[in-house]
């Protein structure tokens, strides 16, 4: 009888040890977005389905983050392995301009791929009276979270336009959301926003309230003097009551990672990403924009060897 007890402690004790191997095993991915409100949140969402499906053997959540900056910073913080953010937001971090809120260089950021382009999204209450940047004179605006790409690029398009924040009578650093919220309640004349086509914040707005996209004129943005931001248009009937194409600046969006992440993951993550551009698709229309093709142009800082063996496996790298 003795026997068979040690026999059966002896099974009990490798079955444990097997587990234990199993979930010492276990990796985690921690993908960084922004508000739910936004555009980052739903892809966030969809690359943390597609990991926990994909790659064996991990846990996958999406973050709700300030977007852009604070991404960065918690990725090179070892606090995140994916993320999505801004390219100039990602190009002030790695070359440490303080201006922007980067003290130091974030040299710890290694590049996975392009996606989608932002688009300056400036949208004001009908009957504000507000038609063009300069109208936005002692009004009520809200430039997205402080320090928040959304915010940076607020600053950068306002500098361009001959606009400071002491121009607007009243600065709201919110989310898009809130943002919004405010708007519907009259407590806010206009929302500036960089987000992808159709961001669900302004769509909600456009249903609430008559709103009027605000342009970013050609000539302003070439005087933002940042390859990053390029001359680019919201097309017609994007939103409830936009009748007509708006000018504006479009800004390309990266997926990054750190170089702590091992080369197998940020390889399987690339790879997982692009065998399942469909469930990116579904989760919003801006990711349609994703091309493989374009994954590594403009990239701000260096590709990660993961990323690199992906793309010299599909011959985008010779």
């Amino acid at each position: 009888m003795r026997m068979f007890q040690k026999i059966g402690l002896g099974l009990a004790f490798s079955a444990a040890l097997v587990s234990g191997a199993a979930v010492a095993q276990q990796q985690f991915i921690n993908v960084l977005t922004g508000g739910q409100a936004g555009v980052y949140y739903p892809l966030g969402v969809a690359l943390s389905q597609i990991f926990a499906k994909d790659i064996p053997n991990v846990r996958s959540t999406a973050q709700v983050t300030r977007a852009s900056a604070e991404n960065l910073n918690l990725l090179q913080a070892g606090r995140g392995e994916l993320a999505l953010t801004l390219a100039d937001a990602l190009s002030d971090a790695w070359n440490g301009n303080a201006e922007a809120g980067f003290n130091n260089k974030l040299d710890k950021l290694r590049g996975i791929s392009g996606t989608y382009n932002n688009y300056i999204q400036i949208v004001a209450n009908a009957d504000s009276g507000i038609k063009t940047l300069a109208d936005l004179k002692g009004k009520r605006v809200s430039v997205g979270a402080a320090r928040s790409g959304t915010e940076l690029n607020a600053r950068a398009v306002f500098r361009a336009a001959g606009l400071s924040y002491q121009d607007l009578a009243k600065v709201e650093y919110l989310p898009f959301g809130e943002s919004v919220e405010l708007m519907k309640n009259r407590q806010l004349d206009a929302t500036l926003q960089s987000a992808g086509l159709g961001v669900a914040s302004i769509r909600d707005l456009a249903t609430a309230i008559r709103i009027v996209v605000i342009p970013v004129p050609a000539d302003v943005v070439a005087k933002i003097g940042d390859a990053a931001y390029q001359p680019s248009v919201i097309p017609a009937n994007t939103y409830s009551g936009q009748t007509e194409d708006v000018a504006t600046a479009a800004i390309p969006n990266f997926l990054v990672t750190h170089s702590g992440v091992s080369d197998d993951m940020a390889y399987r993550m690339t790879k997982a990403m692009y065998d399942n551009l469909d469930t990116l698709f579904a989760a919003h229309n801006a990711a349609r924009a994703i091309n493989r093709d374009n994954a590594i142009k403009g990239m701000p800082v260096p590709l990660h060897p993961g990323a690199e063996r992906y793309y010299k496996e599909v011959g985008l790298i010779k």
